[in-house]
């Protein structure tokens, strides 16, 4: 798979501090794969939408799914513009005059359309998603049926013109602001993982991927 850097289209290309922008797939790859939601805009008959949902990566494309019945899905389906932004929040960072407090973030843009993965691609896709969630579980959690997936619309848009903005340093005060006798710095923050809560009449052997969760 081609990692280099692409080129940004005219509205994929961070213009505001155009030194946080990234371009190159192996960049985008890791943001895009660190997350479990993404929020999708797009303009339907009742007008500007921007909506949470499950979100994974196979290949060069992002992926969604939802009921058949969903608007959202419908709408997307048939082609609709869309832009699905994810952001990981990495710390606040806490600068000597309160103008240059900032936060320390990873995040990833993509522009373009949807398009519906076919009948014959929905099972492994489905699969992946299980991978993503805790790799191995596709093996054991029982495969969607035919009537779930065929009563599923699982969509995808390629990462060709996607970017990523990433900011991961400390505050940057004016010069006649570094002598304020106040802490500047960065408070950090990570999306943490607690103990599981198994579901009464679990069998007794607890997956490896289970076991290490919280450890991970």
């Amino acid at each position: 798979m081609n990692t280099a850097a692409q080129a940004p289209s005219e509205r994929s290309r961070v213009r505001r501090t155009e030194d946080r922008g990234h371009y190159d797939r192996a960049t985008i790859h890791a943001i895009v794969d660190a997350a479990y939601l993404c929020h999708v805009a797009f303009v339907d008959e009742r007008g500007p939408l921007c909506l949470p949902t499950a979100v994974w990566r196979v290949g060069d494309h992002v992926l969604i799914h939802g009921s058949n019945g969903s608007k959202m899905m419908k709408s997307l389906a048939q082609g609709t513009p869309a832009c699905l932004a994810i952001t990981h929040l990495d710390g606040l960072v806490m600068a000597r005059s309160a103008f240059s407090h900032s936060m320390n973030f990873r995040s990833v843009v993509v522009h373009g359309a949807f398009e519906p993965v076919p009948d014959g691609e929905k099972t492994e896709v489905m699969h992946r998603l299980m991978d993503h969630l805790a790799p191995g579980r596709r093996d054991e959690a029982r495969a969607p049926d035919r009537n779930e997936l065929a009563a599923t619309t699982v969509l995808r848009m390629p990462l060709f013109e996607a970017a990523a903005k990433i900011r991961a340093w400390g505050p940057k005060d004016k010069e006649e602001d570094m002598n304020w006798p106040v802490w500047a710095g960065v408070l950090p923050l990570h999306q943490g993982r607690l103990a599981p809560v198994a579901e009464p009449g679990c069998p007794a052997n607890t997956p490896a991927y289970v076991r290490q969760w919280a450890s991970a």
